[in-house]
């Protein structure tokens, strides 16, 4: 088999892979949106009870991936894939770890609520104390979450580890169908918050347990339903003690830099978000006070959070999923030392989500005015407020994706700290930007932050570009960069045909047909759309921009159109992952939402069938399989000038065959 065909079976393996990841990612981001627009119906998308809730329930998610979140995936993770390859599956190895993180969840989850009121005082700024007293309440229902977050990332990767990736993809999907029926039942018995304005002076119990009980309610749904396919493993697992010889500890020293990353990105973030609630709390004061006009044109957290979400999709959708499938690609050609590869992997990436994400950010700027007022929740006001930090976040989409895209090489070459620097570049950039933005008048702030998270984004590209060049030498720059300039004029065009087709619809005044309704936005966003798409693919084809078939490639497949021919004498591809992913959520990825984000805890599945052993080597290919690799087993990560050999995660563990480490007490080893 040439060389051209291996590579164009591989890439073709990662479009379908990265295909069937975006596909469940786009299902559970449309119900997403949907929560979302019945949130902003129920509670107002510029009212302090909202904003409030929406503080309060990204709690359990920051403060999950600050204090746990980074050890389940850089330490936890290796381990059960490691573990998965012993002659049991790894049932006794990974009872005994999930026995252990269980534990500390619980302790962890207890500790944080039980300090519910002190976390509220140190994540909001300015509340008053009958607005501090329902956030706590909020806090109080939603922090318990964080134990279900936390079982949810480790039922995951034991259902990866053993090649079973559906359940994790759509298990989301519950999640929102059980918080949409929440506020539903909101809406049915209490009333939309435009017609039925809810407050702090007249909110009670029964409207927190449909808020708050609810979204909880849904993240103990999407982990309690991973259950069944994790019993349908038959690992037999159960409660195990004794962890002396696990190796997490030397685990954890090796993957400090990732932790050391992920805890600086949450604490940036936590501190930009403490400043975002400047303007509610100022909202409620003007309220109070009776100046209800100046009050109804200050963007809160909500308007902040809602903008985020849509500015994502594009990144979520295509460039994640790409990213974690290429990923595997990386990996393999920094274990052989081919830069040339990792190059080229790079690039192909860079290339093909740009596809997307060029269109995706024009679309969102083109549309952010429909597009604020079907999330408004019925006020025309707030929709604006959301359009005009929508068009600030929606441009630097592409850069937000070209960093995580470029973060996945230094992960792949197995060096966590490299990211770690490039997140300190970031955590000063925010930390000082956010300080100094709140001090500027109060209906600016989350303006500002939107504008300081553009910058970030592009600055960490630049960033990331210089360590990079290191790394490689060079990064296929002119390739990359006259691709994206064609993308360029092709989204500008399509972005000038929506204007055109806007303007037909009256968006551009606001009694015009958009800004009438939250059904007449939707159906601007519904006409318009697919004229900025089709304008789009055809100025694709104008400029030549062959990336578009990689991306429409997986599509074409599925219907029997433009589907690679089979290649003779390929090996299937495997159903297990070769290794861990590295988190999405490390930090490199500015949080403006503090939505909790599943797909951050599941593995791409493996594209290349694992190596025989070559009897060269001197490895017989019957050799018993051990937990771990051996102790003396070198890293296959490159040395540079500043950074030695990366040993892989668990030396000084016990290597022997499965159920016999003496660290165990299990009944085998006692009848010996």
């Amino acid at each position: 088999m040439s060389e051209a065909k291996t590579t164009q079976s591989v890439q073709s393996g990662e479009a379908r892979s990265s295909a069937i990841m975006a596909a469940g990612t786009l299902v559970s981001r449309f119900l997403g949106f949907a929560k979302t627009w019945m949130l902003g119906a129920a509670l107002g998308l510029g009212s302090t009870i909202n904003d409030t809730f929406i503080n309060a329930n990204n709690l359990p998610n920051l403060i999950f991936l600050l204090v746990a979140g980074g050890v389940f995936n850089a330490v936890l993770v290796p381990q059960i894939i490691k573990a998965s390859k012993a002659p049991d599956r790894g049932a006794d190895y990974i009872s005994r770890l999930l026995t252990l993180a269980v534990l500390v969840l619980l302790a962890l989850t207890a500790l944080v609520t039980l300090a519910a009121p002190l976390v509220i005082d140190l994540t909001t700024q300015g509340y008053s104390e009958q607005q501090k007293a329902l956030a706590v309440t909020f806090a109080f229902w939603c922090l318990p979450q964080i134990f279900f977050y936390g079982l949810y990332a480790l039922l995951t990767q034991v259902l990866n580890a053993h090649g079973a990736f559906g359940p994790a993809m759509w298990a989301p999907i519950l999640n929102n169908l059980v918080a949409i029926a929440g506020l539903g039942m909101f809406i049915w018995i209490l009333g939309e918050n435009i017609h039925n304005p809810h407050t702090l002076d007249n909110w009670g119990p029964t409207q927190t347990f449909l808020i708050a009980g609810f979204s909880t309610f849904g993240v103990v749904a999407q982990t309690a339903i991973l259950l069944i396919p994790v019993f349908r493993l038959r690992l037999g697992l159960r409660p195990r003690f004794g962890w002396r010889g696990v190796g997490l500890g030397q685990a954890a020293k090796l993957s400090v830099w990732t932790l050391a990353t992920a805890a600086v990105g949450q604490l940036a973030f936590l501190y930009v978000m403490r400043i975002a609630t400047i303007p509610g709390a100022e909202r409620l004061r003007l309220d109070n006070a009776g100046d209800r006009a100046a009050a109804a044109v200050l963007p809160g957290n909500a308007v902040l959070e809602v903008a985020s979400q849509l500015y994502l999709l594009p990144h979520s959708i295509i460039a994640l999923s790409l990213a974690t499938v290429l990923f595997n690609r990386m990996t393999r050609a920094s274990q052989d030392g081919n830069k040339a590869e990792l190059r080229d992997a790079l690039s192909h990436g860079l290339r093909t989500m740009a596809v997307a994400t060029v269109f995706g950010a024009l679309a969102l700027f083109a549309l952010a005015g429909p597009l604020g007022m079907f999330f408004s929740g019925g006020e025309p006001q707030d929709g604006v407020m959301l359009a005009q930090t929508l068009t600030i976040l929606a441009l630097s989409t592409p850069f937000l994706s070209a960093n995580f895209m470029m973060s996945r090489v230094f992960y792949a070459n197995e060096d966590a700290r490299t990211p770690l620097y490039v997140q300190l570049w970031l955590a000063v950039i925010y930390v000082v930007g956010a300080f100094f933005i709140q001090f500027l008048p109060v209906g600016q702030i989350i303006y500002a932050i939107a504008i300081l998270y553009t910058l970030g984004n592009i600055l960490s590209v630049v960033i990331s570009v210089v360590f990079l060049r290191r790394l490689l030498g060079h990064l296929d720059g002119p390739r990359i960069a006259n691709s994206y300039i064609r993308m360029g004029y092709a989204g500008l065009g399509s972005a000038v045909a929506g204007a055109g087709a806007l303007w037909l619809l009256g968006s551009y005044r606001a009694d015009g047909f958009a800004w009438s309704s939250r059904p007449a936005a939707l159906v601007t966003v519904v006409v318009v759309g697919p004229v900025m798409l089709l304008a789009y693919l055809v100025l694709l084809r104008v400029f030549h921009v062959t990336e578009l078939r990689d991306l429409l490639r997986p599509l074409m497949g599925r219907l029997g159109r433009g589907a690679p021919a089979p290649v003779t004498g390929a090996a299937p591809e495997p159903t297990t992952p070769a290794r861990a992913t590295v988190s999405d959520d490390t930090g490199l990825i500015p949080r403006i939402s503090g939505e909790f984000d599943a797909a951050s805890f599941r593995a791409g599945p493996a594209l290349a069938p694992q190596r025989a052993a070559e009897p060269a080597a001197g490895i017989s290919p019957d050799a018993p399989k051990n937990y771990l690799p051996e102790e003396d087993t070198p890293g296959t990560a490159r040395g540079g000038r500043f950074r030695p050999q990366v040993p892989l995660p668990g030396r000084r563990t016990y290597q022997g065959d499965a159920g016999q480490n003496p660290y165990f007490p299990t009944k085998r080893n006692h009848r010996k």
